[in-house]
C-alpha cells in the first residue's frame, strides 16, 4: 500500500499530541514513510492548524492537558466535518473511545501501536475520506 491520494500526491496528516518527545519521533517515522506530517503540541495549535491547511487524515491524542482529543473531535467535525479522525490513547479509556467514535472519530488505537497498524489505519480512513 502506497501512502499517496488518489491523485499521487503524499497523504497529509495532522499529528496532535501534548508528548513532543513521542510526536516527534512518530512523525519522523511516518514521514519516511512518504507522509506529509503536521505537528500541533495542543487542541488549540491543532485548530489554527486547521484554519489554514488541508489535511487527510487526523490523529489525535484522547488525553492532553487543556482542550482533550473528544473536544478537539467535536471542534475538527465543526469544522471540517469530511475529514477522519483517528484517535490515539495511551491510557486506554474505554468509555472516552466510545464517545468518540460515537462523536464521528474514524477509529481508536491504543498507543503504542506497531507502526504499520497505525499506518493501515491512516490509509483506510484517507480512502474513506476521499471524495467519490
Amino acid at each position: 500500500m502506497t501512502s499517496v491520494d488518489a491523485t499521487g500526491r503524499p497523504l497529509r496528516l495532522l499529528l496532535v499530541d501534548d508528548e513532543a518527545g513521542f510526536a516527534d519521533v512518530l512523525a519522523r517515522r511516518l514521514a519516511r514513510r512518504g507522509l506529509r506530517v503536521q505537528v500541533a503540541g495542543s487542541g488549540r495549535e491543532a485548530v489554527r492548524i486547521l484554519r489554514r491547511a488541508d489535511f487527510d487524515v487526523a490523529v489525535v491524542d484522547l488525553k492532553m492537558e487543556g482542550m482533550d482529543g473528544i473536544e478537539l473531535l467535536r471542534i475538527v467535525k465543526a469544522m471540517v466535518p469530511e475529514l477522519p479522525v483517528i484517535l490515539f490513547t495511551g491510557h486506554g479509556s474505554e468509555r472516552a473511545t466510545r464517545q468518540g467514535l460515537a462523536l464521528g472519530a474514524f477509529d481508536s488505537l491504543l498507543k503504542p501501536c506497531e507502526l504499520d497498524e497505525l499506518l493501515g489505519k491512516i490509509r483506510q480512513a484517507a480512502a474513506q475520506g476521499a471524495p467519490a
